[in-house]
């Protein structure tokens, strides 16, 4: 008589055995098929922002296994095409940039653009590490990693377009410096760039992306080329806080190599937050500003508007649960007119319907003082001061952020305080800086986007 198993009616002990282990196989050829289709979906809004496993690599045993969420630790807003660059680009040499991780994570992947070249970009091969130290083109012994696009070590990204590299299983620490190198044998025209890094990066002749002394690389760089994003599996997020503004954003008068930008020091305070014991959530932080940026405006040398780059620059960021505004100052400084208040306010009225849109939270700030630089007008004033109005009377944003009243100088409110002020009498110093990054309340960071 034939015994009854839970695996079937009238399958016997040693066909059972068989029929399990089959099923065991399929289930995990299927689980890894679908790890790789979803880390190699390079669409905008398509990435992978659930829990899953991803399987060593291959000619790593030892290379960790990788669980969790898909989060932003680092990404640069691509501003132009860098000038000088139009005819020969950065054919046959290696392009090594430093970024910083906000979080850390056991899998990784980059984004490159090519949003600025004229012809398409073709790499040909590409590589991640962690640096091996501090002002370094060095790869830390062990980290390097060969990246893939589509499972091929050749990309080709068209003119106007970006492409998102396969996900490699890595060790990537907080706070560190993270090495991404690119090499392309011919010319993409303009170099898609981000001009105010504040960060030393590496050019090498020729084809070096795979060497860890860093001994090739005697060019260096102050800005990002190509690279846009890097994004962490990473247990230690559950989605990414965008930063989203202008040259105050940016960190244009931080110190440069120390990571000193406002939203440096909030990826600082939330891991603090969080090590501690204490209430805060858990996110990466990107930093999403451009220097000159407006609300309505697109420049040549200064980028898209925000409301034409807020598409790329924060819906199409990795897991976004809210987004950080610090955006207008240069609607009013740049614009030959007196710039219309409500337009401004009309304007981020707009990019918070569309975060919402999305169900991303928004937190705004007031725009600071700038008496004392080049562009001040006590009409330019009275602009600041409506807008600043709106914002305060909480019918523009899920919650605000005072940075106005957190960097002005009390007894003159038109003029950053002395304490806070770069020397420009625009953008704030590192302590002013710090003092951003530390008015912005952490529970405002919580919770989901404001019906309407």
């Amino acid at each position: 008589m034939t015994r009854q198993y839970a695996g079937g009616v009238g399958v016997s002990p040693t066909r059972h055995g068989a029929l399990l282990g089959a099923i065991v196989a399929l289930v995990v050829a299927l689980s890894t098929a679908l790890y790789v289709g979803v880390a190699a979906d390079h669409g905008p809004g398509r990435r992978a922002d659930s829990a899953l496993a991803a399987p060593a690599a291959p000619d790593d045993p030892a290379a960790p296994v990788s669980t969790g969420v898909w989060a932003g630790t680092w990404a640069a807003s691509p501003v132009g095409g860098e000038p000088g660059t139009g005819t020969t680009g950065m054919a046959g040499r290696t392009v090594r940039n430093v970024v910083h991780t906000s979080v850390g994570g056991t899998s990784a992947r980059v984004t490159l653009s090519n949003l600025y070249g004229t012809r398409p970009l073709t790499v040909t091969h590409a590589t991640l590490a962690v640096a091996a130290g501090d002002d370094s083109a060095a790869a830390a012994t062990g980290t390097l990693r060969r990246l893939t696009f589509g499972g091929a070590a050749t990309v080709t990204v068209p003119p106007g377009g970006e492409t998102v590299s396969d996900a490699v299983s890595v060790t990537l620490p907080h706070d560190s410096d993270i090495l991404v190198s690119t090499y392309s044998p011919t010319s993409s025209g303009p170099v898609t760039y981000h001009p105010h890094a504040r960060q030393t990066s590496y050019v090498a002749d020729g084809e070096h992306t795979e060497d860890e002394t860093g001994a090739a690389y005697t060019g260096t760089t102050e800005y990002w080329r190509y690279l846009t994003a890097l994004d962490v599996l990473s247990n230690e997020a559950d989605g990414t806080v965008v930063a989203f503004g202008d040259s105050i954003t940016d960190g244009i008068t931080s110190t440069a190599g120390a990571d000193r930008r406002w939203p440096d020091v909030l990826a600082d305070r939330l891991r603090t937050t969080v090590r501690s014991g204490g209430d805060a959530p858990r996110y990466g932080v990107v930093n999403e500003g451009i220097s000159g940026n407006q609300v309505l405006a697109d420049d040549p040398r200064r980028g898209a508007s925000g409301l034409n780059r807020f598409e790329r620059d924060v819906l199409g960021r990795t897991n976004v649960k809210v987004v950080v505004i610090d955006l207008g100052i240069n609607d009013i400084l740049r614009n030959p007119r007196l710039a219309d208040p409500d337009a401004v306010v009309a304007g981020l009225r707009t990019l918070v319907d569309r975060a919402h849109a999305r169900g991303i939270k928004v937190v705004g700030s007031t725009l600071t003082p700038f008496r004392g630089h080049r562009g001040y007008t006590d009409a330019r004033e009275g602009v600041r001061q409506r807008i600043n109005e709106a914002i305060r009377e909480g019918g523009v944003y899920d919650a605000v952020v005072d940075f106005d009243q957190a960097l002005r100088d009390p007894y003159d409110p038109r003029s950053l305080s002395d304490d806070y002020d770069s020397g420009d009498h625009l953008h704030p110093s590192d302590r002013g800086y710090r003092v951003m990054a530390e008015t912005l309340d952490l529970e405002d960071l919580k919770g989901t986007a404001v019906p309407a």
